[in-house]
């Protein structure tokens, strides 16, 4: 269990690395899902579901629909 941990934490680290990094603010707003989900993931090995259900819910749920539609709204994705 020690080792799944360590390998969230490491998927964690490189997946903030990946946000700061990015210059397409579309595949960075990926990148910030896929670290919420992490997140919750990571809540819920610490033995607190609530948090996970609420990091699943509004890091990658609310959030990211939140981003999608400031994307398009101003015009950022058009070239996707």
């Amino acid at each position: 269990m020690k080792i799944f941990e360590i390998i969230l934490l490491v998927f964690l680290i490189i997946c903030a690395f990946c946000v700061l990094r990015s210059k397409n603010l579309f595949v960075a707003a990926i990148i910030f899902m896929a670290y919420s989900l992490i997140m919750s993931i990571i809540w819920a090995l610490l033995q607190s579901p609530d948090l996970a259900i609420t990091e699943a819910a509004v890091g990658a749920g609310i959030t990211g629909i939140l981003i999608f539609v400031t994307l398009k709204k101003i015009g950022a994705l058009k070239g996707e």
